[in-house]
């Protein structure tokens, strides 16, 4: 597996990281320990969960599967707080008094004493980040913690962290996390440029769009596949246009050529763009996985990635993917 700077930072991660959302949701207990033993086996060593995923299944699936194999000490384990756990005003955020609490419980459900990522879910517009930083700095002091990153945040949120953080010398966001794909092309507007002059590693979620990058989506009106985020989320009906269609046609077209799926080469174009530290990519089965594992070892050629780049352009522009914020 290869691995990569996190940023700046000196932790390495896995070119490909594993996205938990799934456990406990759409895989149940023992598939989801299967998929982590896949993964960790397979080298993949960033592990990417939140303290609200299916609930607060995900985390309580990864810390009975890693309780008392030792593979705790491989993997760089990441989780996240901030979007609502309940409907207290004290529920959501990143409030000293929140997150810590968070924290705290993360670390029970992962049966862990740190976390090697803590990120903040979004942004807070009713916190102010020096709080919030000086909470994470005070989790980093005493060992819970051991990098912080930040998801969802505009890019002026971002900058005015790191403003903050230089200002009165504490640790910086070392990443973020944000919707990025060639169906998702925004965060390069401000994201991008911002991420790589400060430093800032980018970790994309919905890489395959959801699913339209794996070209399991055909004509707008057709009944959805089985199983799939369209047929099990009937929202999701509103991505699904002549636009993002034909996109995923296209990449299906010349992941053909090449021998490989249309979901390994979207994952292999994320991981050739610049600033990116690692793809997360989640799975409902470890075949599932097993197969996009192939993206780490595909080259592609400047001709492939130009077809790619032309190809998925028009995504540049408009609203992003997904991101999630509080009202």
């Amino acid at each position: 597996m290869k691995n990569r700077r996190l940023g700046g930072s000196g932790l390495h991660v896995s070119a490909l990281g594993l996205g938990t959302n799934s456990f406990g949701k759409r895989a149940d207990d023992a598939e989801s320990a299967r998929i982590l033993d896949t993964a960790i086996d397979s080298g993949i060593h960033f592990i990417d969960t939140a303290n609200i995923y299916a609930g607060t299944n995900s985390e309580r699936i990864i810390g009975q599967a890693l309780a008392g194999s030792g593979k705790r000490q491989r993997i760089v384990l990441a989780t996240k707080a901030g979007l609502p756990t309940g409907k207290g005003a004290n529920e959501r955020g990143s409030s000293r008094y929140h997150i810590q609490m968070e924290l705290e419980a993360s670390l029970k459900r992962l049966q862990t004493d740190y976390v090697d990522l803590y990120q903040i879910h979004t942004f807070d517009p009713s916190t102010p980040l020096e709080e919030t930083l000086r909470a994470l700095e005070d989790m980093v002091r005493s060992g819970k913690v051991r990098y912080i990153g930040a998801s969802n945040y505009y890019a002026w949120e971002l900058m005015k962290a790191v403003g903050i953080s230089d200002k009165l010398g504490l640790g910086r966001y070392v990443s973020t996390q944000i919707s990025y794909s060639l169906a998702d092309r925004t965060p390069e507007r401000e994201l991008v440029p911002m991420c790589l002059d400060q430093g800032i590693g980018i970790i994309p979620y919905f890489p395959l769009a959801g699913g339209i990058l794996t070209g399991k989506y055909s004509e707008r009106g057709e009944k959805p596949p089985q199983g799939s985020r369209a047929q099990t989320d009937p929202s999701f009906g509103r991505f699904l246009d002549e636009r993002t269609i034909a996109l995923g046609e296209q990449v299906g077209a010349m992941a053909s050529e090449l021998g490989c799926s249309a979901s390994a080469l979207s994952l292999a174009w994320l991981m050739h763009q610049p600033a990116v530290s690692t793809v997360i990519v989640g799975a409902t089965s470890a075949g599932q996985l097993e197969q996009n594992l192939r993206s780490v070892e595909l080259e592609l050629t400047a001709d492939h990635l130009k077809k790619l780049d032309e190809a998925s352009l028009s995504f540049r522009q408009g609203e992003p993917f997904a991101i999630y914020r509080l009202g």
